[in-house]
């Protein structure tokens, strides 16, 4: 009975540590891009994807770190492209182009990578458990939670301690304000995106661990 409590509890420890690093992300963009990012979940399926796709090529922890860079640049161009042009209007008009966007991605990962989840193969040495009465507990479990933890660390240090980071808090209080003391607000606001998909990035990776990543409609 012990066990069986550790195990759910544990379990739902990781899927909170998955749907966090998402939430960072999304509540980072909402604030300061003032853009409701209907995608902002595809993005996350397309780290777990390229991490599922570069991994043979780089290794395990190369996909860890190449993976959700190669969201991000995705993201930017996004952001510069479709996005920009919205600031400023209805935050209606960014939320329909979002959702819109979503929908393209989802019909293009499932036409890349098919609408069967993917296998994923964790290396021997993380994914064994780390004792038998603690089978749930694998060394792949406490990488993630230990990413996490710098992760969030990370982006607090950079928020209260970076130029950049204090110009995004500023830029949640008074966007105007910040503008015309001469913050580059268009850079500010790109490198703000770049970080909230950055985070959905590492969320697919850390969802694609869990479990084989699936395109959202796909049968199961």
């Amino acid at each position: 009975m012990e066990s069986l409590i550790m195990y759910s509890a544990f379990n739902g420890l990781i899927v909170g540590i998955f749907y966090a690093l998402m939430a960072l992300g999304l509540s980072l963009i909402l604030g300061l891009n003032g853009v409701i990012n209907f995608a902002h979940g595809t993005f996350m399926a397309l780290g777990g994807y390229l991490a599922f796709t570069i991994e043979p090529y780089v290794g395990f922890w190369g996909s860890l770190i190449l993976a959700p860079f190669g969201a991000v640049v995705l993201g930017l161009l996004v952001e510069r492209i479709l996005i920009r042009p919205l600031y400023g209007r209805d935050p209606l008009f960014s939320l329909l182009l979002t959702f819109g966007l979503a929908m393209i991605m989802e019909d293009l990962i499932r036409t890349i990578w098919g609408s069967v989840g993917q296998p994923f193969v964790l290396p021997n040495y993380l994914n064994t458990p780390l004792s038998a009465s603690l089978f749930f507990l694998t060394g792949y479990r406490l990488v993630l939670i230990a990413i996490t933890i710098l992760v969030t660390g990370a982006l607090f240090a950079v928020l209260r301690y970076t130029r950049i980071g204090i110009r995004i808090r500023a830029g949640n209080a008074d966007l105007e304000t910040i503008s015309a003391m001469g913050v580059n607000i268009f850079f500010l606001r790109a490198a703000n995106f770049g970080i909230g998909i950055f985070l959905a990035g590492l969320a697919g990776f850390s969802r694609r661990g869990s479990s084989g990543f699936r395109p959202r409609s796909a049968p199961r």
